[in-house]
């Protein structure tokens, strides 16, 4: 397969281009600054896999020409939603980066004569906002929250490269977890100094997934054509967090006893506490599990146990 890859260098693209690579499909990053080093703990760039350097700005331009013939074109493109407390300049980043790259790529494939059969493009499960207990589905109602307001644009701008030749998948991402990089990197410190335990209430759902996991179904999702629209990339055991930091200890052989206050979080993050750490979602992969995907880390024991 040609596959075209646009958010290559972060975490979740560098495992997806390194799975691909390995399997020997012909991989094209697009990336705004060809040529530079990935960011630290991701995965190197493998050896074949060609660099291209775009404008994720909502237009089209040279390298919209890769498109022709690829197998699969897979959106992951937009500015870390972790990465500082929400501004409204800052959101209004995190908003636009996902828009106008998806735009772009939208715009590439409506160009294409022999346009990408499959478009997989990134979202979260952040679309259905703070659930509490209820289980959702990708039948489930969106929120209405700041998440949810990132998510419904990135998936109605996505969308409309929907045609009978283009199927498009909307991946709702959950909580990935993978020892090089991403939110669990930052949760191992309190529990290495014996301070480790629940954020706030800890009754709040982290829905989640191994990055071996993530990978195998976005790989699912590109050769299955049953799959098509939203669909939630979580293992199918999403656990309140206050029991993901009590296996979460368990398989660091480390206390979890001690909880973060709700409002010591909003004091540090702001908004971002309440959006990130101290709400969630219940999500279930309903529709993998309709399609006969197979989780290899299907509980957090054996997804935490093969990283630690």
């Amino acid at each position: 397969m040609k596959v075209i890859i646009a958010g290559g260098s972060g975490l979740l693209g560098s495992a997806l281009v390194a799975a691909l690579s390995d399997e020997r499909h012909e991989v094209v990053v697009l990336t705004r600054r060809a040529g530079t080093a990935p960011a630290t703990g991701v995965r190197p760039r493998a050896a074949g896999v060609k660099d291209l350097q775009w404008a994720p700005d909502g237009g089209t331009a040279a390298w919209t020409s890769a498109l022709e013939g690829a197998d699969a074109v897979v959106n992951l493109a937009g500015e870390s939603i972790g990465a500082g407390r929400w501004s409204a300049v800052r959101k209004q980043q995190i908003v636009d980066s996902r828009v106008q790259a998806t735009r772009s790529l939208v715009a590439a494939i409506a160009a294409s004569s022999t346009p990408p059969p499959v478009f997989i493009s990134g979202s979260a499960v952040g679309y259905y906002g703070p659930c509490g207990d209820e289980v959702v589905t990708e039948e489930s109602p969106a929120g209405a929250d700041f998440l949810a307001h990132v998510c419904r644009s990135w998936e109605a701008e996505a969308e409309r490269a929907s045609s009978s030749s283009v199927r498009v998948v909307r991946i709702r991402t959950g909580l990935v977890l993978d020892r090089r990089g991403g939110a669990l990197p930052r949760m191992l410190l309190p529990f290495r100094l014996g301070a480790g335990g629940p954020l706030g209430s800890g009754r709040q759902y982290w829905p989640w997934i191994h990055i071996g996991d993530w990978v195998r179904l976005v790989r699912w999702a590109i050769v299955t054509p049953a799959l098509s629209g939203p669909v939630n990339v979580t293992s199918p055991d999403p656990v309140p967090n206050g029991e993901f930091a009590r296996r979460l200890g368990r398989a660091m052989h480390r206390p979890s006893l001690l909880p973060t206050p709700a409002f010591a979080l909003r004091l540090m993050l702001g908004e971002m506490a309440d959006g990130l750490l101290l709400s969630g979602q219940r999500a279930v992969p309903a529709k993998a599990s309709a399609t006969g995907f197979a989780f290899r880390h299907a509980r957090l024991e054996d997804a935490l146990a093969s990283l630690f």
